[in-house]
């Protein structure tokens, strides 16, 4: 029977071919362009699996193309072989890539990563719709590097009306700034640590030439008493030398009590004030006739056995110029013994500068009510110009430090290649605390208005200026032109060596010693602290590092600043018993080879 063939059921059954053959476009498309493996060749007609379920053959007359496109109303896009031509037109080159890589994603899940870009364009989509006006763009400018500026007065200000809160009784606080007990188990015992025999022959004479400040003096003097006796040499009365920085022209018998000094060793090492005449003709009366042995810094005494004694046996007498550090930490227990009797006892000052300093520590007990703290503050113009760190003078400071080290270090700080880095040196702690800084450390360490500082220093940098600060935290502060008059100390005018022994005195006797800046003074009293005061140093020694940070903040809160800074000080006091280390000087660190350590019956009896 045969059924009547309507027109649009034709339309539909090409149409239906036309997509048919339009989806095996692009699966050829897709298994020749996507596939994994772009080297294989497509699957022969046999086996290839038609889509959507359609099961007739390639040869069914559904998929024949034909012959003329206006066929059924054709020619354009909707019929027969002009459908098909119209799809493979509308897919480029471009889409076809997008597709491959769309169905690439989906099936590696890649299109997770689709999700943020859609996001931020929709974010600045949806924003540049709402933008009404200009845009306004924020400069975030950048802080200063840490250090690159002496921010110090601004915390000063900023904690100005904590510090003159006061902190009640400061007789008190002095009292119990230190609550160690363990270094009062310890005692001189030099006496013990030497033997008293009969000197041999001497070996012959040896001179040496001591250099720099005061306490560098006494090292070098110190180390010459212990390699005479190591050599068994008589040991000529040390020379010093005029050094450029220090510019003192001072004598042993200036600084030191020469006879007292000679008389205490006579047990030990023989000293002579000069060279005996005869042996001073044999080198002609010439002091640089006599042969200057140059040894090298730290030398053991063995090397002073092996090297340096056979040339004092041959030419019977040797010179050692410049002796500075010329003998290591460690020696033999008879020889530290005697380092330590030369420091601590042999060595006392010369009778003008005792009786003008023993005035001086019985005005300031007597203003103080008996309790006082001293400060070794070293911010001399040229402490500060050799530090090349900067404070708030601005160009003039700048030329002024500049002109400094040129006339103490000609040329040291100028050589090619040389960086200095002002910033990093204040981090490092390696500045000297200027008076402002050293006044709100000790104010945060509970010491008030009422508190009695004796400042020992030389001639202080802009003093007018730096020292105002200092003055408003502690009116009570005093120096040696306080303690004593210009007549008193016209004598020791000029000879900084001698002005140094007043303040060493004066430090050495005081409740509490505070350390702004390493070198010998601090090194040498903290060690003749412990020594006196049972084997405690009673010093405030501060973190310097700790410290920059803190006044590089002007932010800073009041409590958080007093507690790292009463840190320090309870560190101090946990650190001020403290045995000699190895490669430590014993004038520093006494303990063990300078005290002995006392037995319940000795502390029963005292």
């Amino acid at each position: 029977m045969l059924v009547p063939f309507k027109a649009s059921q034709l339309y539909k059954t090409q149409s239906i071919s036309t997509i048919n053959n339009t989806q095996k476009t692009l699966t050829k498309s897709h298994n020749t362009q996507c596939d994994d493996d772009p080297t294989r060749s497509p699957d022969p007609p046999e086996k290839r699996i038609p889509m959507n379920g359609d099961t007739s053959p390639t040869t069914s007359p559904r998929h024949r193309r034909p012959k003329h496109p206006s066929a059924f109303g054709g020619g354009g896009g909707g019929g027969g072989g002009g459908g098909i031509r119209g799809a493979r037109k509308s897919f480029s080159s471009a889409e076809r890539f997008l597709y491959c890589l769309f169905l690439r994603a989906l099936k590696r899940r890649g299109w997770l990563l689709l999700v943020p870009v859609v996001y931020v364009a929709g974010m600045l989509f949806y924003m540049g719709g709402r933008i009404d006006g200009p845009v306004r763009v924020q400069v975030i400018l950048r802080r200063e590097p840490p250090g690159s500026a002496y921010r110090s007065p601004l915390v000063f200000e900023r904690l100005l009306p904590y510090m003159e809160g006061g902190h009640g009784n400061t007789s008190n606080a002095l009292m119990t700034t230190w609550h160690s007990k363990v270094g009062h188990s310890w005692r001189p015992c030099i006496s013990k640590k030497l033997t008293q025999e009969e000197l041999p022959s001497s070996n012959g004479y040896l001179i040496i030439e001591a250099n720099g400040g005061l306490n560098q003096q006494r090292l070098s003097i110190c180390d010459a008493v212990a390699v005479a006796r190591i050599l068994n040499a008589t040991l000529v009365t040390p020379m010093f030398h005029l050094n450029s920085v220090w510019r003192d022209k001072s004598k042993f018998g200036d600084i030191f009590d020469e006879e007292y000094f000679i008389d205490s060793l006579k047990n030990h090492v023989r000293i002579v004030r000069q060279l005996p005449e005869d042996v001073f003709q044999r080198f002609d009366n010439n002091l640089s006739s006599i042969v200057n042995l140059r040894v090298k810094a730290w030398l053991t005494s063995s090397h002073y056995v092996k090297k340096v004694l056979p040339r004092l046996l041959t030419m019977g007498a040797v010179r050692i110029a410049p002796f500075s550090n010329r003998l290591a930490h460690a020696a033999p227990s008879s020889i530290q013994g005697l380092r330590c009797m030369t420091n601590f006892e042999a060595l006392r000052f010369s009778e003008p500068i005792r009786t003008l300093a023993e005035k001086m520590v019985d005005r300031v007990k007597k203003r103080s009510g008996g309790k006082y703290i001293s400060v070794h503050l070293r911010f001399e113009e040229d402490m500060v110009a050799f530090s090349c760190c900067t404070y708030d003078g601005g160009d003039e400071e700048k030329r002024e430090l500049d002109d400094a080290r040129e006339r103490g270090w000609r040329g040291k700080f100028n050589k090619t290649g040389r960086v200095i880095k002002p910033a990093a040196i204040r981090m490092n702690g390696k500045c000297p605390l200027s008076p402002l800084e050293v006044g709100m450390m000790l104010n945060a360490m509970g010491f008030d208005n009422t508190t009695t500082v004796y400042v020992a220093a030389g001639k202080i940098y802009k003093a007018e200026r730096n020292m105002a600060p200092l003055r408003r935290l502690f009116p009570l502060l005093e120096t040696k032109e306080s303690l004593a008059s210009p007549e008193e100390l016209a004598p020791f005018k000029g000879y900084s060596s001698r002005l140094a022994a007043l303040d060493y005195t004066v430090c050495l006797l005081s409740d509490v010693f505070v350390t702004t800046q390493g070198g010998n003074f601090p090194h040498f009293l903290m060690g003749h602290r412990r020594y006196l005061y049972g084997g405690h140093a009673r010093t405030i020694k501060p973190d310097k590092r700790k410290l920059a940070r803190l006044f590089d903040n002007p932010n800073i809160r009041w409590d958080s600043f007093k507690h790292e800074v009463q840190e320090m000080l309870h560190r101090s006091d946990a650190k001020g018993f403290e045995l000699r280390k190895p490669n430590s000087s014993l004038y520093m660190f006494p303990t063990p080879d300078c005290m002995c350590k006392q037995t319940e019956e000795d502390v029963a009896d005292m």
